[in-house]
């Protein structure tokens, strides 16, 4: 593909810092290509202006000499919840329509460093509430731009059909139980959930500090079309930061034995035959790469889900009332059937699940120990739009995402790689590894993605109804 808007990080990089392209060429291409395809696709929320002038400092930096960095030139969209200098955070609801952002975030400043260029924000349900869908009280819904479901995902939807349709290689959102990685395996593209502590952020809302569940679950972490591409993202985004005090130096450790545990059905609530295929396709691909594939499942995935629930909705129970405010019914209602799932808890039950929690943490260390890799499902599901008034579809929209939330839980990393396309529809699976070690989870995602490779991005968005 020859037009910019199809490069990917790594190659406009190399380009930009060679002088063998302008950042600036590569700015307007993306900027052509959201005018081009975001009336239809609408994961672009607000454009950012000030690229082009960014981007001329790049290039001046190239001229004099300078090495900017390894992402000289890219551009990448950032999620609604994390806040861009001189732009408003909304968080797609109204009551924050004009809260501007003094600074850029700590992973917005990191990519920056690296010679990244912010491009626009990107769009989320409401205050990221909203499960597999993505659309908000402020911009609306955002469409899969492969056409067979509506939803791209979420809650950082914006992010994954941005980027698997060309708007920029990047995407910058964030995970508390699946949301980078479920727009990555609905939009065909890839995505990093890094450790706990891996990468600095700030999820201060109004200047509030978050309570200790949004403390310990949420992570921001990128999207791209390459694995390649997720790699250099996180060696900018890595490490510690003051910002951050739970950031920690990035490991340097020899590479674990090559042993794979496949889990095909997580706790054993059941899954769908052609994701178990999927699974099968890239347990086939690493075998190949010469691992070794076990079935094996990993420990704890009820205790993981049941404290990550109870550390939830006990922390949301408590702030319902006002955050409900802000929602309308479709969008509260992911909320509600979680704590109706899980009613909020006492104080007991409520520290009995940070107990739970740092044994389930100490459980699966021990297993990375035997298996220092995990290949299992983004989603137990084939992926579908879900009827928010349906609580059957919204309880299996949730199960669906069990591996996705133990891992949460638990803080270790996962990499979601797209394994095929059927019936026009991408699918996907995630490789999971040992705390701290994402190393791992890249090393084996390069050989599923070399071996089963999905082409993005999508030239031609096809919207379905």
């Amino acid at each position: 593909m020859d037009e910019v808007w199809g490069w990917s990080a790594a190659a406009i990089g190399r380009a930009v810092g060679a002088g063998e392209a302008t950042a600036r060429e590569v700015v307007e291409g993306c900027l052509a290509r959201i005018d081009e395809v975001n009336p239809a696709v609408n994961a672009v929320t607000v454009r950012f202006e000030e690229a082009l002038a960014d981007a001329d400092r790049i290039d001046a930096r190239v001229r004099a000499g300078e090495h900017v960095g390894p992402l000289a030139g890219v551009p990448f969209t950032v999620k609604e919840n994390i806040d861009v200098a001189g732009h408003p955070t909304t968080h797609g609801v109204p009551r924050f329509r004009d809260a501007v952002a003094p600074a850029d975030a700590p992973p917005v400043r990191r990519l920056r460093a690296a010679g990244a260029i912010p491009i626009g924000h990107s769009n989320m349900p409401d205050l990221a509430l909203a499960g597999n869908t993505t659309v908000s009280q402020l911009f609306g819904e955002t469409r899969n731009p492969w056409g067979a479901i509506r939803t791209p995902g979420g809650s950082s939807g914006g992010d994954g059909a941005a980027v698997a349709a060309g708007m920029a290689p990047l995407g910058l959102g964030n995970d508390s139980g699946g949301s980078v990685r479920l727009p990555a395996m609905f939009c065909g593209v890839a995505a990093l959930k890094p450790s706990y502590g891996g990468i600095a952020q700030d999820h201060r809302v109004g200047g509030a500090d978050p309570t200790l569940a949004s403390q310990l679950f949420p992570v921001d972490g990128p999207i791209a079309r390459t694995v390649e591409d997720l790699e250099l993202a996180f060696d900018a985004l890595a490490g510690p930061d003051p910002a951050d005090p739970r950031t920690v130096p990035r490991a340097a450790c020899a590479p674990p034995a090559r042993r794979v545990a496949l889990c095909t059905d997580p706790a054993g609530l059941g899954v769908d035959p052609q994701i178990r295929a999927e699974l099968a396709r890239a347990a086939g691909a690493l075998t190949d790469a010469g691992y070794e594939v076990v079935e094996a499942d990993p420990p704890q995935i009820a205790e993981a889900l049941m404290a990550y629930g109870t550390l939830i909705t006990a922390e949301f129970g408590l702030r319902w009332p006002s955050i409900r405010r802000l929602l309308t019914e479709e969008s509260a209602r992911h909320m509600e059937l979680s704590m109706a799932q899980r009613p909020p808890a006492e104080l007991e039950g409520y520290l009995a699940a940070t107990a739970t929690r740092f044994g389930v943490m100490r459980a699966w260390d021990a297993f990375a120990e035997r298996y220092p890799l995990v290949l299992g499902p983004v989603y137990t599901e084939r992926p579908f739009d879900v009827d928010p008034f349906d609580a059957d579809q919204g309880l299996r929209a949730m199960l669906g995402m069990r591996l996705c939330t133990a891992t949460t839980c638990a803080g270790v990393p996962a990499v979601a790689v797209p394994t095929g396309v059927v019936d026009g529809q991408p699918l996907g699976v995630q490789l999971i590894g040992p705390r701290h070690r994402e190393d791992v989870c890249f090393a084996a995602a390069r050989e599923v993605a070399a071996r089963l490779a999905v082409a993005t991005p999508v030239r031609t968005p096809r919207i379905g109804s």
